[in-house]
């Protein structure tokens, strides 16, 4: 399995409300240091859960904080701050 489509497994794979970082999918992914990547992907990706990744600062998608954040407290993500505080 290549790279990208372990990314998209990653994710899959995730509950609601479950929240990684970008670091964190690459290294799942065997590809530890490569959280740029995952971003590039998710970026150009469809139907992939995107919203429950988030920098390893928390941080949430530059440009998209505000649609980040509605998907994320939908799931019940608790964010503080534009950053994510804590997941379930």
């Amino acid at each position: 399995m290549n790279f990208e489509d372990q990314i998209g497994e990653i994710l899959l794979g995730l509950a609601p409300g479950e929240v990684v970082t970008y670091g964190e999918v690459a290294a799942q992914a065997g590809r530890p240091g490569a959280a740029r990547a995952v971003g590039n992907y998710l970026r150009k990706s469809t139907g992939l859960p995107w919203w429950r990744v988030v920098a390893s600062s928390g941080r949430l998608v530059p440009g998209l904080e505000e649609r980040h954040a509605e998907l994320l407290r939908s799931e019940g993500v608790e964010l503080r701050n534009g950053k994510v505080a804590k997941s379930r």
